[in-house]
């Protein structure tokens, strides 16, 4: 005999239950398990018998909070018959309602028609809804006695009620307090014969719902509520306007309110007005960029469970103890602190899928996840299975007999030591889960470290410098003398706080930088960019709090003192250290565009915040490409397709903001074809110079042009406020340049050079397709029409940029007397050189000295000129590597040609971003690229038949 057998249900009850309603098989067996497993379920049928009608009826839906509110319609009349009820009246039928619910929701868990996840969505579901009925009713009656509360320009004013804890984040359990907030939208009075102010009377409103819900009567409660989450808690007001709460989370709001608001959902009264609210306290709760500055106090607050957890009794306590709910959501909403403000999916109230969110983005394992899910569950169901004995609010385990066998029964097991041993399985290991999180590596006593005492200056100086050494420094003489100038020219900023971080920092941070050459160099970056983050101590914990990051930060300032200035002027960008992966490991053009949708999504009215939006992308994307140059990961014609890709995404999303601004002011353009149908013009960005051919540098400017399709027929845009279409596209245009080019508080995009339009600066700023073209036919320059082989459409209107494409392979294609070309090639390079500044002796100009990049790329570009006609294949690409490429598969130049002319462009230009991450100018000793220069210099003379201008015939 199973000692489950010793909790019988009471066969008398069940027969006369029976008899009242027919019952199938299942049914009988689930009233059956109901009685013995709850003492609540059996007590309220007995007292009630047609409650099982009720719960049969309610056995069909598919889930129980759709029925709601014909179910109480059935039960206790309409709206309007409920509206008219008596506050007693009332109450009474609400407590009736809850009590059948409950049963029903009890019964289908037991009966497992119902997982945990709809068991706690119709739970939470049932509780919105009756405080929405609470609260219609309290309104109906207060309105009838002092009117409508109304807003300074006399607009209605409602209550707008906020779900806290599990109610918010839909998870409530079976006899759990609801936590609630009141606010309203503005402060003013009610429009009644007797006028109360809004404050008043949202007080008094919410005292009547929360009696409605909470009060013992003959008949039970509906909810027990819980009020303490409010501003100041019991001291504070009832319900607090707008104003208020966001004065009082800006000034006094700590971190355990961040924690609670997670999971804040308005769950009745007005939600338009609650979607105000939310949209407002966004920022307090998730943090736009990673809040380490939260982790001490975050810290304390797991010290804070852990302390929580020792005594004997919560053991025994399957939210508080150890292994316990509460660890699991813990784990959930640290990271929901920290992300949330970067990580929509991490905004999400309810835990599970948060779990998931972690563990796509890589923040948990997945056996971790696992873990914490199945234990979840397990727990979720133990506590409603434990609150359903008696319909009180517990998370302690049952220390008698029968109710330890019903709880295993309601668990599916077959005795209590088989449910514990289960039970302790998963509380092991979500503890040790719980355990690993903001768990540092131990550290050194602050007073034995002796590096410590290096950088607090309490040694002597022929100490410090010992140390130093020892700890692996070869310029410790030096260190020391930074370390001791930069503490005395901070002064008073190395106090409080800022003082403690710095004190916990410096000694690993010196570890770290000791592992390298030029310790020196490394050091003096280092403390420039300190010098930038202390009134931002934040920064200073994420690289306490973040030994991974900071070690990747001194190996970044270490290879590139460009990222060093970079990240000195914007400190936000060392958020993207935490993650090497993502650091190292660039996106490609899909993956950046679509991050850029992201943030701009966030801002699609606000032009200041979009134009920050902008640049912090573009910082952010260079970040990681330079990064991944620094460490190697990216060759360098990847890091100029990573660098032109930013700028092709950043390009898209100006034209696209640019153009939706204009056409709110005037309208779209229209035009009439020669065909007499109307159409919409478009606009197509050129990209000229290094954009055009894909060759992007850190610095780069863009060589941009503009050209549209518009017609001269009709063509003005159809708004109000209508203008010419030429004038239209010349304001997207300036739109475009002036957001690429004006400088904000996060910088500037790009500086942006058009001269290479037709007629130069003297030139239309927009070109229609039919002028250029007739330009390129009839004016354009050699040198313009060089310039054409490495333009290329970047962004705007495909058809606009099939038009160009056809213009250029016309124009490329003209057949050419070949001596005139060479001579006027020739002269416009000879002219360049002769304008520019001389590099010093011994030391060689990596762009445009003799042998150069811009030779090769002369060089290249006449040859296009020179046989386009012939073979307009050659004309496909618009980078030097692939056309040197398309050359030699044309036959016009040989392989050895093509791969030394290749050899020499891409050595040329790695050195280019070297010197470029490193900070210097494009100017290296001549000597380490002879090799290079030879090359170009004796094809130009095949090619051109003599040296390139200002060099010599070899």
């Amino acid at each position: 005999m199973s000692e489950l057998d010793e909790i019988t249900p009471d066969k008398e009850l069940s027969s006369r239950l029976a008899s009242t309603v027919p019952l199938d098989d299942r049914q009988h067996a689930d009233l059956e398990r109901a009685l013995r497993c709850s003492p609540f379920i059996q007590q309220s049928l007995a007292s009630e018998p047609d409650i099982l009608a009720y719960v049969i009826d309610g056995l069909h839906d598919s889930f129980l909070g759709d029925g709601l509110e014909q179910r109480l319609n059935a039960l206790c009349g309409d709206r309007d018959t409920r509206r008219a009820l008596d506050t007693t009246d009332f109450g009474r039928e609400l407590r009736r309602f809850r009590r059948r619910e409950m049963i029903l929701i009890a019964w289908r868990d037991l009966a497992c028609i119902d997982g945990t996840d709809s068991t706690l969505r119709a739970l939470s579901t049932l509780a919105d809804f009756c405080v929405a009925e609470s609260l219609a009713h309290h309104e109906h009656h207060m309105q009838g006695r002092f009117g409508r509360p109304r807003g300074p320009d006399g607009e209605p004013v409602g209550l707008v009620v906020v779900g806290m804890g599990k109610l918010g984040g839909e998870e409530l359990n079976y006899s759990s307090d609801i936590d609630l907030i009141f606010a309203y939208a503005h402060e003013g009075e009610t429009d009644g014969r007797k006028s109360i102010s809004n404050a008043e009377y949202f007080v008094r409103l919410g005292q009547r719902v929360i009696r409605s819900l909470d009060e013992v009567t003959g008949h039970g409660f509906v909810f027990r509520v819980d009020m303490r989450l409010r501003p100041n808690g019991d001291e504070g007001p009832l319900a607090m306007s707008f104003d208020g709460l966001e004065i009082y989370y800006a000034t006094l709001g700590r971190e355990w309110e961040r924690y609670a608001w997670i999971k804040a959902r308005v769950i009745a009264g007005d939600f338009e007005a609650g979607r105000e609210l939310m949209d407002m306290l966004r920022p307090f709760v998730f943090r736009r960029y990673l809040d380490f500055g939260a982790f001490s106090q975050l810290r304390e607050m797991k010290r804070m469970i852990e302390r929580e957890m020792t005594g004997a009794a919560m053991k025994n306590n399957i939210k508080l103890g150890p292994g316990g709910i509460r660890e699991i959501e813990f784990i959930a909403q640290l990271f929901q602190l920290l992300r949330g403000g970067r990580e929509p999916d991490l905004q999400c109230r309810r835990l599970v899928p948060v779990l998931h969110s972690l563990e796509a983005m890589g923040e948990l394992e997945p056996a971790t996840v696992a873990d914490l899910v199945a234990g979840y569950d397990f727990l979720r169901r133990s506590e409603n299975r434990l609150q359903m004995l008696y319909d009180q609010q517990t998370q302690t385990l049952p220390d008698n007999k029968f109710d330890q066998m019903r709880l295993a029964l309601a668990m599916g097991f077959d005795d209590w030591g088989s449910f514990l041993a289960e039970l302790d399985r998963h509380r092991d290991q979500i503890h040790g889960h719980f355990s690993q999180v903001l768990r540092l590596p131990d550290e050194e006593d602050a007073s034995t470290d002796p590096l410590e005492r290096v950088w607090s200056g309490v040694d002597e100086p022929d100490i410090r410098i010992r140390v130093l050494r020892e700890a692996g420094f070869d310029e410790a003489e030096e260190i020391d003398r930074r370390v001791v100038a930069w503490r005395e020219e901070q002064g008073t900023a190395l106090s409080g706080t800022v003082a403690q971080r710095l004190d916990q920092l410096m000694p690993d941070l010196l570890r770290d930088i000791a592992e390298y050459h030029h310790e020196a160099t490394i050091l003096s970056r280092m403390l420039d960019l300190l010098a930038a983050i202390l009134r931002r101590s934040v920064y200073v914990a994420l690289l306490i709090e973040q030994p991974q990051a900071r070690r990747q930060l001194v190996r970044l300032l270490d290879g590139s003192p460009w990222i060093a200035e970079l990240l000195t002027q914007h400190p936000i960008l060392l958020d993207e250290l935490i993650d090497p992966q993502t650091l190292y490991a660039p996106p490609d053009k899909e993956q950046l565009a679509r991050e850029l949708g992201e943030l701009l999504a966030k801002c699609p009215d606000d032009e200041e915040r979009s134009l920050d939006e902008l640049r912090r992308f573009k910082q952010l994307a260079t970040l990681r490409v330079a990064a991944a140059d620094v460490v190697g990961a990216l060759p360098v014609m990847r890091v100029s397709d990573q660098l032109t890709w930013i700028a092709e995404v950043i390009l898209e999303a100006v034209y696209a903001r640019a153009r939706s601004q204009i056409e709110s002011r005037h309208g779209k353009p229209q035009a009439v074809d020669e065909s007499g149908n109307t159409f919409m013009p478009g606009l197509a960005i050129i990209g000229y110079g290094k954009l055009g051919g894909i060759e992007l540098g850190y610095g780069s400017d863009l060589d941009l042009v503009f050209l549209h399709d518009s017609t001269d027929r009709d063509a003005v845009t159809d708004g109000d406020k209508s203008i010419d279409n030429s004038l239209f596209f010349a304001r997207v245009a300036q739109k475009i340049i002036h957001t690429l080019s004006i400088r904000t508080p996060a910088g500037v995009l790009y500086e942006v050079d058009t001269r290479l339009r037709p007629d130069g600066v003297g030139g239309l700023l927009v070109s229609s397709v039919n002028a250029f073209a007739q330009y390129q036919a009839e004016n354009a320059w050699v040198w313009e029409v060089q310039a054409m082989c490495r333009a290329r459409v970047v962004a705007g209107t495909e058809r606009v940029g099939e038009a160009f494409a056809s213009i250029r392979e016309g124009t490329l294609t003209q057949p050419r007397d070949e001596g005139g070309l060479r001579e006027a090639v020739v002269g416009m390079r000879r002219k360049m050189r002769e304008n520019q500044e001389a590099t010093p002796d011994g030391l060689f100009h990596l762009k445009r000295d003799v042998g150069g990049i811009t030779d090769i790329e002369f060089l290249v570009q006449y040859l296009l000129l020179r046989h386009a006609g012939d073979h307009p294949e050659i004309l496909r690409f618009t980078d030097n590597i692939r056309q040197l490429d398309s050359l030699r598969r044309a036959g016009v130049i040989e392989e050895k040609v093509s791969q030394d002319l290749t050899h020499a462009y891409r050595s040329l230009r790695d050195a280019g971003h070297r010197q470029a991450l490193k900070g210097r100018r494009s100017i290296v000793n001549a000597a380490a690229y002879s090799q290079e220069r030879d090359i170009v210099i004796r094809q130009w003379q095949e090619v051109l038949g003599g040296p390139p201008p200002g060099g010599t015939s070899g």
